[in-house]
Order: C-alpha cells, then structure tokens, then sequence
C-alpha cells in the first residue's frame, strides 16, 4: 500500500467519514454565520476522564500535515497529530428528543467515559 506523502495517510483513504447528515449540519451552521473560509477541524487533544477528548471547531487556519477532506462542499481538516487517532472514525449529527449534536464513533477507541466526551 502506498502513502499519500502529504498527509501520512495511506493512498485512497481518509482518516476521518462526515456522513451526510453530519455535512448538511456543518453547511448549514457555516451559512447562518455567513462564511464560506471556514473548515471543520477535528482533532484529539489530551484530556477528558478518559484521556483523550475530541474537540470539533470551525477553523480558518491551515497547519502544515493537514489532512485536508472535502465532504459534499464542507471542508474538514485534521492535524497530523489527531491523524492516527481518528482513522476511520464517523462523524454524524443526530437530532432527537434525547440527544441534538455530532457523534463520533471512532473505532481506535478501546473505551470512553460515562457521558462520551472522551476516550481512550
């Protein structure tokens, strides 16, 4: 398998999905702002009573070994140090009576706290 020299990641894939759901969410939030120069940056940062806690911001920066991802027109970014933590992670937007925001369900977690605002 070959790798994508700019970003570290293997050739055809990306670290993280943003379903499609997830996407009109972003969209939507950029157009009530009236910005069109942001991205929605994912990254892991330590933290959290599990250790590492997910942090989602929209972003104008661009950080030198960014994975740079465009989903239906959104663009999403992570850094190089978030990369290996977040390889074939999920992010969706659910809206329900119990629960309204993004979800990640990252399948390099081994565990998370009680409320799932962090992992380990």
């Amino acid at each position: 398998m070959t790798t994508d020299s700019s970003t570290g990641t293997p050739e055809g894939t990306t670290t993280v999905n943003l379903t499609d759901t997830a996407s009109d969410k972003v969209k939507a939030l950029l157009e009530a702002e009236g910005r069109d120069d942001l991205a929605l940056r994912i990254a892991v940062q330590p933290g959290g009573c599990s250790g590492l806690r997910y942090q989602l911001f929209f972003d104008d920066r661009a950080l030198d070994g960014d994975e740079k991802i465009d989903f239906n027109g959104v663009n999403v970014v992570v850094d190089r140090m978030s990369q290996p933590y977040l390889g074939g992670a999920v992010i969706d937007f659910v809206d329900t009576i119990e629960k309204q925001g993004f979800t990640i369900d990252n399948p390099n977690a081994t565990g998370s706290c009680a409320c799932g605002d962090s992992f380990h």
